[in-house]
């Protein structure tokens, strides 16, 4: 094996330096129908010119008995123009620029003295080949789209079925597909993989002058495509052309005062939060042009931008308030070169490189925040993508073939200072100050090999597509907590007064050479780089079966295998077989009656196997009780604990009065077998089998008039096999006393002087367990060395999405508007959000069967595109969502803990916060308002320099809206978790307030 990666990465170096054409992906079909204006009947032997000047291909072609031909391997670079070949080039033509991976329909009628065409573009055309659900944006929607920072991504949201995501962690996806969890959606560039494999979301995030066009596939897709069952996101990469063509760009978002005030933190492109002092500059260009003229092209773009946000430390008790600076930097990369070796044969080449670095210098926005800039740290995440592709196109056969490398390395909390972390406390038992090290260690990298074979053979009325993909991810973790120790200490007034000259100086060493009083000291006595990996394999065979002129079957296979199943010792799941079918029916020229039904299989995250393996043990004591748990048929009977365990990271407490006698590491490694955790993981004994999802597609599209198309889809998914936490030794479920929340109780828990009286009033009310409670009901009781909780992630849970899409789509042509209105009406149950979700009372997911974090009833988007005058666009886009779930937890105030059974909180819980709901309360039960944001956009082409010079304005959230969901945040910052009871709604986020961002671009 370690050969043949080796083969692959070698084929990929050679792609960066090779001249070379589209790679893989970069191609697409066309499939182009001849009928008659006045009957409809198809028109065989019809003469078809299909023209790309760009890259100098030119082919006349002749359509088969039933009207109609089919272009394969075609090159996405450029646009291409087709005609009949006795209509006027002029005004017979249509022009057509390709999406990789998609065979594009455009319908040609004959009339005895003109040519009307339809369909001219796949974003609003209607589609006579299957049931595919999708939406593309293309280079110019894109150019004319107000979209904060060049984000291609961001501007999905204009499309049906994408939506602003609630994820769970700060970097996660900022898009939902169906409502489903953004982390299984496949990104793809040409089609290769760019996905950020551990745990999810896109590698390398695309400039958007990089981007010929960006798709989404939602449902019914091709046998072609799989790893997910959840959507995929599809970049179609630029390629040069015969022409020397380019651009240079500046953006700036100045912020404050320009900006509208906000009590809550804004985001930048990462997901991190930022203040009122955030504004960002972008800057860049890209260039492409004829290396050979008609033969071989370059394309290239680049990308810089530099954010700046300022933070503010604030600790009173030592006398030190201040602003500290952070800067994020991205630089962003992207090559194309396509080269022509014969009439039938090209080669391609595409890299792409990213660095993206976040600075976290300290402090906090607005204040209030004693953590000192030695204890800040840098995110980087660097992305590599190299890939080659050779391509055949016969007359009857096209091959292509394809080889891609990929790496990403993300150090999460790069240590600014590094060494020890120190947290003191003052006096009165505030923390003063939080010094030194980040605490933790998160350094991932991915090394990716895939390579990608499709043969296309043209049988008259089949076109039978036949392909394979292997694709393998290599994954290292350093990970854990501090070797160096993360020390709490408590400060006397007088070592207090001796650190105020620091000022924000201050660091770890500063403090420990006072030699304070130590309240609690922790070390890492397993600091290791651990891993594993990750291949996944498909093959599939899929049928274009034009039954009649008018009638199309599409019959698909696939079959997918995850080497990850067979983790824990069980073997792997190898039954994914996934079973497609689509008929598309035009009832006449302009129409079509679409119906697809198919099985799609996910991958298994890898973040499941790596938090397996960094938070388990293989100590005495937790071997004992896994073998408890087999004997108690709990686990079963033929459990391999060797293969479901590991000697992860472990951090233990040493006990140490002050901080000369805390011991390093090395001296406490004895503590590895009698240190007692709240949660050990394992690898499921079981396995894991591959999600899967079957969905069901009815579907309607009209070309109601001249570039005006009419589309109406139902959509049904049911989904299986989804991944969530269980809790091997869960205590017995327990149900609070819910007749005890009177209001005369209520109101003498609140009056109690402390958390733990009032938490012991609410265990005599019988509204709270006690942990020791719930210990005693566990299976297996919790011992020195071992764990309370014994966690696993299983692949047992579900969900059902149903929807009705409308859309109306209005192409430009000849006139002064363009536009596109969506409606969805939907609704997303299931009982499971998230990797880390687990059920709050024992494992009872039924009855956390409900609304997803991420489920909304209606949403309408509208995108408006007018022309008023020559080199002016103006550009209104509104999305109106209803409110997103609530889930309604206890409040402490009331009963001294939000742990009401007593179960304890699991590690992904920080993630999640799916908590114990208040008594009486399902899950998500509880609906946030409507989002309303409106986003305007100008861009004016300067009548100088060939109208090369053009000025740009945007305006985001126009009317200040304050949202208080439907906006991309994490599930723990956002508004969707609330006091239940009817206490009064707390807002905690908020949607970004008005923004401006304005910019200058010259192309040539």
């Amino acid at each position: 094996m370690s050969g043949y990666r080796g083969l692959l990465a070698g084929a990929a170096l050679v792609a960066t330096v090779t001249v070379a054409s589209p790679a893989c992906a970069q191609l697409a079909g066309l499939k182009i129908t001849v009928v008659d204006e006045a009957t409809g009947a198809p028109v065989a032997d019809a003469d078809v010119i299909v023209t790309n000047a760009e890259i100098g291909f030119d082919r006349t072609v002749r359509t088969d008995g039933q009207g109609q031909l089919v272009l394969d391997g075609l090159s996405t670079a450029g646009s291409y123009s087709v005609r009949l070949a006795d209509a006027d080039p002029e005004t017979g033509s249509v022009p057509l620029a390709l999406r990789s991976n998609f065979t594009q329909s455009v319908t040609l009628r004959r009339a005895e003295a003109a040519i009307v065409v339809t369909g001219t573009r796949a974003t609003s055309g209607v589609n006579t080949v299957n049931a595919e659900v999708s939406g593309t944006l293309s280079a110019k929607e894109l150019r004319d789209l107000p979209i904060e920072g060049r984000d291609v991504i961001s501007a999905l949201i204009r499309l049906p079925n994408v939506v602003p995501s609630t994820g769970f962690f700060s970097e996660a996806p900022t898009v939902s597909i169906n409502g489903a969890n953004g982390l299984f959606t496949n990104y793809l560039i040409d089609g290769l993989d760019n996905n950020e494999n551990f745990l999810g979301g896109q590698k390398f995030p695309t400039p958007l002058s990089a981007a010929a066009d960006v798709t989404v596939l939602s449902n019914n897709f091709s046998a072609e495509f799989g790893r997910t069952a959840n959507g995929i996101v599809n970049v179609t990469s630029k390629g040069g052309g015969n022409e020397v063509k380019g651009d240079a760009y500046v953006l700036y978002r100045p912020g404050r005062p320009i900006d509208s005030a906000s009590p809550f933190p804004r985001r930048d492109l990462t997901g991190n939060p930022v203040g009122d002092s955030f504004s960002r500059v972008q800057a860049g260009g890209s260039i492409g042009g004829p290396i050979v003229r008609d033969k071989t092209f370059i394309y290239a773009a680049l990308e810089y931008t530099r954010d700046i946000n300022d933070n503010v430390v604030d600790s009173p008790a030592l006398g030190i308030t201040g602003a500290v600076r952070g800067i994020n930097t991205f630089y962003l990369g992207s090559l194309r070169i396509d080269h022509k070796l014969t009439d039938d044969w090209s080669l391609s080449a595409r890299f792409n490189y990213g660095d993206v670095a976040i600075e976290r210098p300290g402090g906090s926005l607005g204040g209030g925040n004693v953590s000192f800039p030695s204890s800040g740290s840098f995110e980087v995440r660097k992305s590599t993508l190299a890939a080659l592709t050779a391509v055949y196109r016969g007359d009857r056969l096209t091959y292509q073939g394809s080889f891609q490398y990929s790496r990403f390395d993300w150090p999460f909390a790069r240590a600014r200072a590094g060494g020890p972390q120190v947290t003191a406390l003052g006096p009165t038992g505030l923390t003063v100050a939080v010094v030194g090290d980040p605490g933790y260690v998160f350094n991932e990298t991915e090394n990716s090999y895939q390579t990608q074979h499709k043969l296309t053979l043209d049988l008259g009325d089949h076109r039978l597509k036949i392909g394979g993909e292997f694709l393998h991810s290599d994954f290292a973790l350093a990970g854990g907590g501090n070797p160096n120790g993360n020390y709490t200490v408590r400060l006397t007034q007088a070592q207090l007064d001796s650190l105020r000259p620091r000022g924000l100086a201050l660091g770890a060493q500063d403090i420990l050479s006072l030699n304070p009083v130590v309240a609690n000291y922790g070390v890492e006595i397993r600091p290791a780089t651990f891993g594993t990996g990750q291949s996944q394999v498909n093959a599939y065979v899929e049928d274009e079966w034009q039954l009649r002129p008018n009638l199309t079957a599409t019959l698909g296979l696939r079959w997918d295998y995850d080497s990850l199943s067979a983790q824990g010792g069980n073997g792997g799941d190898f039954n994914n077989i996934a079973p497609r079918f689509a008929v598309n029916y035009q009832p006449d020229a302009k129409s079509a009656i679409r119906f697809g039904v198919g099985l799609y299989y996910d991958k298994i995250p890898y973040a499941i196997i790596s938090d397996a393996l960094q938070r388990s043990t293989t100590s005495p004591a937790f071997v004992g009780q896994l073998n408890q748990l087999v004997a108690l048929g709990i686990l079963p009977a033929n459990t391999n604990i060797a293969a479901a365990t590991f000697d992860g990271n472990l951090t233990v407490n040493p006990a140490c009065t002050i901080v000369a006698t805390c011991p390093p590491a090395s001296s406490v490694a004895g503590l590895r077998d009698t240190t007692s955790s709240d949660e050990i993981r394992i690898r499921n004994p079981r396995g894991y089998d591959n999600p899967y999802s079957l969905q069901l597609t009815l579907g309607y599209q009209r070309e109601v008039a001249t570039n005006f198309t009419a589309k109406v889809d139902l959509i049904y998914n049911r989904s299986y096999n989804l991944v969530r936490l269980r809790d091997l030794n869960a205590p017995a479920p327990f149900t609070p006393n819910a007749a005890a929340l009177t209001d005369a109780n209520i109101a003498a828990l609140r009056a109690a002087p402390t958390n733990a009286a009032r938490l012991a009033l609410a265990q005599t009310l019988g509204l709270v367990r006690s942990q020791a409670a719930a210990d005693a009901t566990r299976p297996v009781a919790p011992v020195a060395g071992g764990a309370r909780q014994i966690t696993v992630s299983e692949t047992g849970g579900t969900s059902e999405y149903q929807a009705l899409n409308v859309q109306l789509i209005k192409e430009r042509g000849s006139d002064w508007f363009a536009g596109r209105l969506s409606y969805t009406l939907s609704r997303l149950r299931n009982d499971t959000d998230d990797i880390n979700f687990r059920a709050s009372n024992g494992n009872d997911f039924a009855s956390e069967y409900g609304p997803s974090v991420n489920d909304r009833t209606h949403v309408i988007s509208a995108t408006a595109y007018l022309y008023p005058i020559e080199g002016l666009t103006f550009t209104a886009t509104g999305l109106f969502q209803s409110g997103q779930p609530v889930n309604l937890v206890p409040d402490a105030s009331i009963f001294g803990t939000q742990d009401l059974n007593g179960s304890g909180f699991s590690f992904g819980q920080q993630y999640v916060g799916n908590a114990n709901r208040y008594p009486g309360e399902g899950r998500n039960s509880g609906r946030l308002g409507w989002s309303r944001t409106v986003d305007l956009g100008l861009r004016y082409q300067v009548p100088i320099l060939n109208r090369g010079l053009t000025l740009s304005a945007d305006i985001f959230n126009l009317f200040n809206a304050n949202n208080l969901s439907g906006f991309a945040n994490a599930a723990t910052t956002s508004n969707q978790v609330q006091f239940g009871g009817g206490a009064p709604f707390v807002q905690r986020n908020a949607g970004p307030p008005r923004q401006f961002q304005f910019g200058a671009s010259w192309s040539f």
